[in-house]
């Protein structure tokens, strides 16, 4: 077990992903269609020790996909990662090699997702169940660049192959710097509760940094997690979608042992403005309009706006429009029409 992932000793948390060190734990887990660099901007400007990049598909990169590229893409954030997802290790190697010519500074491997279009191209979560695949693509990547290689990965593929120990003892080998346990198998999706006090398994088998993934929702959340597995620190997904301010809050407080503080309103409202204006500047007007729905829908819900304005900030064609409807659902006199 690393100095850092020895959390229970009352030290600082610290994450280390090969020679980058930070202090603070908590970081922006990769989601697919949801961060985008304008998010990963924000997340990181409110100290989200990390935000990985929305996975990458190695081969449609290679291919100058430009929506692809897109999603490879990041100015302005504090440390750049990318996650790449593949399953043919010489395009996995080639594509890491491109994204860090494009200054990623760490690349991360997807063996974690478990959609149908991804695990069903025998990549993402299917690779569990082909080890020896997996760490050939792990050697690819670790050897086609220099900067520091981690893996997301699940518990395994079902509650018969739990196998993330195996896979993160291979992926060591293979050159891994890190490692990240989202707390379900495949066949769970998205279902039922992460098992963080799994991840021990895969702390105890490795000596690189893992991070335990799944269903943190809060501080608390957070807090146990890291108990319960001994991670050296967490992943926040979905709770950050409308609340980027999140992870770096939950950073903040882990570090200082501190309660947990979130930003003042008028911070969470230039973020969220500066976050569709990414958006529309990187996609076009339209495409970056309708790109933003969710996002927009998470950040109305979250400030505590009246549905009819949440409403008409979601079916809005207009991008002025939708920049005004914004920063109203940010009004403290919204929030109270909406109570």
């Amino acid at each position: 077990m690393t100095d850092e992932q020895k959390l229970g000793s009352g030290a600082a948390p610290r994450s280390r992903v090969g020679p980058i060190v930070w202090d603070g734990a908590a970081m922006l887990a990769p989601m697919a269609g949801v961060t985008d660099v304008g998010m990963r901007r924000a997340a990181s400007r409110f100290g989200a020790t990390l935000a990985f990049s929305e996975m990458v598909a190695s081969e449609t990169f290679l291919d100058g996909d430009a929506e692809c590229r897109l999603r490879a893409e990041g100015d302005g954030v504090a440390v750049h990662a990318v996650q790449l997802v593949g399953r043919e290790p010489a395009a996995m190697g080639e594509a890491a090699r491109c994204v860090e010519g494009a200054g990623a500074a760490i690349i991360d491997i997807n063996m974690g997702c478990p959609a149908r279009r991804v695990a069903g191209a025998l990549a993402g979560a299917a690779l569990m169940r082909d080890l020896d695949h997996a760490a050939r693509i792990i050697e690819s990547v670790a050897g086609a660049v220099s900067a520091p290689v981690s893996v997301k990965m699940r518990l395994g593929w079902d509650d018969r192959e739990r196998n993330a120990p195996e896979l993160a003892r291979r992926a060591e080998g293979a050159g891994a710097a890190m490692v990240t346990v989202h707390a379900r198998t495949r066949r769970q999706f998205y279902d039922g509760a992460a098992d963080w006090s799994a991840v021990a398994e895969v702390v105890a088998a490795v000596g690189v940094p893992v991070v335990v993934n799944g269903d943190c929702r809060g501080l608390d959340d957070a807090r146990a997690m890291l108990a319960a597995s001994g991670a050296a620190a967490v992943m926040i997904g979905r709770a950050a979608i409308g609340a980027p301010w999140l992870v770096g809050a939950i950073a903040a407080a882990l570090r200082t042992g501190a309660p947990y503080v979130e930003p003042p309103l008028e911070a969470r409202r230039e973020a969220a403005l500066a976050h569709l204006d990414s958006l529309l500047a990187a996609m076009g007007r339209r495409a970056g309009l309708r790109h933003a729905r969710k996002h927009l829908a998470a950040y109305a819900e979250k400030a505590g706006a009246a549905p009819a304005l949440r409403a008409a900030l979601v079916t809005s064609e207009d991008p002025e429009a939708a920049m005004a409807l914004l920063a109203r659902a940010f009004d403290p006199a919204e929030r109270k029409e909406a109570a």
